[in-house]
């Protein structure tokens, strides 16, 4: 399988890592092209379609299709591909070359254009019917292609700023392909015919850019296609499930999708009704939701230290439930008006709240949806990548389709629109804690990230060195209460760690380490029984690839100084090799911790007690983590791994 460093190196391009930011893969052939067909892809799509649903909103007459009736029919007809082919979609992307598939998808959508512009030549609704669900079916060819690419030509590091790029990018060409669909088809005259140009123009740039894109080979070439597309979708969703983390990560996309739907589809509604504003209005409320989520999604990168931070998730959930609230109490109260255009409604102040709360609950929106993504992609199997991105545009469809007929219904039962959100935004903060709950790795997360960036100014030098993939063992000098929360934050994969019973005790403490799965260990005279389930629970995590760590000094230092080493390293490393497994040992190094809140240097009847004067050192106090290179297994004991810690904490105060 060809990796992302070898992904790159055909593509001609830096090795991953290389850019600065984001913003620099736009140089580079690896991902420059793709992100450019994907790019005029998304603007063709809603360019047609909006410009098909004012055509038959505004100019043709229909008895068989009411106005009222047009954009539910259009859009129906552009969702129900992904409930059909999504599943074939994603064996055919598992099965061949990527980048051919992204040609094939770019051919047929030329294709589709050819009809289209012979469709609004004649203005045949019916033809262009069939021309939304043909492009409803590219959209679902090029889906499981769009996020099964990016994993294979980036790395790792790379995931949430190439995710955000793509999620900004994507909502940018809505906005453009619906604001020029708009204009374009209501030229006197000529409208019909300039957006029959503008479609097959697009359709062609995209072709020729996408000429352009390396080759990204096949991750499953000797797939069978099943061609069932009812029993291949269900097989799809029970893939997906065999990961719980991944198949709730889903769910949670497809909520996002929910949240979404029902904010896009009453943009119209609710600039007529409530701001009693013209077309001109509801069209602002686009730009400030696609320029809210485009922010959030560019800000995920900045936010992360360029890793994939799920911590972000739980953000990005307040900030939704809390914004759409507001968007409720902001908008309710709204004294009846005549209908004003775009001036007047900017020149009112009440109107500025509503439109700040628009654009940060869809700014939240890019911070909780983007992480997710990276997620999926680096948690998949990469022979099964593309089928579980098929299957997560299963779900949400059938999530997009479930905010229609819930809002539907809640309108039916006589809600106002503002109700609607408020609704919406109370019922996100419930799902959010239940898939919090649920997947636990995003709330400790969560609590990791404001940790390391609003308690602490958090440094990690090495983090390059722990292994992105397999089994490895962490060790690390043990400063304080929280030193297990700092390697979470320092890690792109969830970490398993032994940890002395007594800290189960601590409040809230407890219960954080109790979620993370923390193994608790009490000393062998203590009780022998735990003592030997740890070790066994400890070479379980091991033997099934995952980090374990262990602070060897078995107890949170007392004096600020490096304890010496403890053997129970040694007997997980024999226990390990005696089933076959041989885990590198990382030594690590928290520095600056000591004098902090969750340290020991406080003195209370003789014995050093932690977490007394909570701003004995101020807000930000810069602590760092210093991760070595791995130790070859001849090399590791106590005393060399004791050294090696200490070498890393060099002149650092602990």
């Amino acid at each position: 399988m060809t990796t992302p460093a070898d992904a790159a190196t055909l593509a001609g391009a830096p090795e991953p890592g290389a850019h600065a930011n984001q913003f620099a893969l736009l140089g580079q052939r690896r991902f420059a092209p793709f992100f450019w067909t994907q790019f005029a892809g998304a603007a063709n799509d809603n360019l047609f379609k909006f410009a098909f649903t004012v055509m038959v909103t505004y100019q043709l007459q229909l008895a068989w299709m009411p106005p009222a009736m047009a954009g539910l029919v259009i859009g129906a007809l552009f969702i129900l591909p992904f409930l059909l082919f999504s599943a074939t979609a994603g064996q055919l992307t598992d099965k061949y070359d990527k980048t051919k598939m992204i040609r094939f998808v770019k051919n047929l959508e030329i294709a589709i254009m050819v009809l289209a512009s012979w469709g609004f030549l004649r203005a045949d609704a019916v033809l262009l019917l069939g021309c939304v669900f043909l492009m409803g079916l590219h959209s679902t060819l090029f889906g499981p292609v769009k996020f099964a690419y990016l994993p294979q030509v980036l790395d790792a590091r790379e995931l949430t700023g190439g995710n955000g790029m793509v999620e900004m990018g994507t909502f940018v060409a809505i906005l453009l392909g619906q604001v020029a669909g708009g204009l374009l088809v209501a030229l006197p005259g000529i409208g019909h015919t300039t957006v029959a140009v503008a479609c097959l123009l697009l359709a062609l740039v995209g072709r020729g850019v996408a000429q352009a894109i390396p080759r990204a080979p096949a991750t499953d070439p000797g797939l069978v296609i099943n061609w069932n597309p009812v029993s291949e979708t269900w097989r799809n969703l029970r893939l997906a499930h065999g990961n719980l983390v991944v198949f709730r990560s889903l769910l949670g996309i497809s909520w996002m999708w929910f949240f979404g739907a029902v904010f896009l589809s009453q943009f119209p509604s609710f600039a007529k009704e409530v701001l009693h504003g013209n077309e001109q209005v509801a069209s602002l409320l686009l730009v400030v939701f696609s320029i809210g989520i485009g922010i959030g999604s560019l800000l995920c990168e900045t936010l992360s230290r360029r890793q994939v931070e799920i911590g972000l998730v739980p953000l990005g959930a307040i900030g939704m439930s809390v914004f759409a609230i507001d968007l409720y109490f902001a908008s309710r109260a709204l004294p009846p008006a005549a209908e004003m255009g775009l001036a007047g409604f900017v020149a009112q102040p009440a109107h500025w709240r509503v439109m700040a709360d628009l654009g940060l609950l869809s700014l939240f929106a890019g911070l909780y949806s983007v992480p997710m993504y990276a997620l999926i992609q680096l948690r998949s199997q990469p022979t099964h990548r593309a089928r579980i991105i098929a299957a997560n545009n299963i779900l949400n469809a059938l999530f997009m389709i479930g905010s229609a007929v819930i809002a539907g219904a809640l309108l039916q039962a006589g809600f106002t629109i503002p109700q609607i959100f408020l609704f919406t935004g109370i019922a996100n903060a419930v799902v959010a804690f239940y898939i919090f709950m649920l997947v636990p790795e995003y709330l400790l997360r969560f609590v990791a990230w404001v940790l390391t960036r609003l308690v602490y100014r958090f440094d990690v030098e090495g983090e390059e060195h722990i292994p992105a993939e397999g089994a490895a063992v962490l060790v690390c000098n043990h400063v304080s209460f929280i030193d297990a929360v700092l390697l979470m934050a320092a890690s792109p994969r969830p970490i398993r760690f032994i940890m002395d019973h007594r800290i189960f005790r601590v409040p809230v403490l407890g219960w954080l380490f109790r979620l993370a799965k923390a193994i608790p260990i009490a000393p062998q005279k203590e009780n022998p029984a735990a003592y030997e389930q740890a070790f066994a629970r400890a070479v379980q995590v091991l033997r099934e690839g995952d980090l374990l760590a262990i602070f060897p000094e078995g107890a949170i230092t007392r004096d600020g100084q490096l304890q010496p080493f403890k053997g129970g390293v040694m007997k997980i490393l024999d226990d390990a090799r005696a089933e076959g497994i041989e885990p590198p040992v990382i030594p690590m190094a928290l520095t600056n911790l000591w004098g902090s809140y969750f340290s020991r240097i406080e003195v209370r009847d003789g014995e050093p007690v932690a977490m007394v004067r909570p701003f004995r050192r101020g807000f930000f106090s810069r602590v760092g983590l210093h991760v070595g290179s791995a130790m070859p297994r001849a090399e590791v004991q106590p005393e060399a791994l004791q050294q090696r810690v200490s070498g890393l904490l060099g002149s650092q105060p602990t």
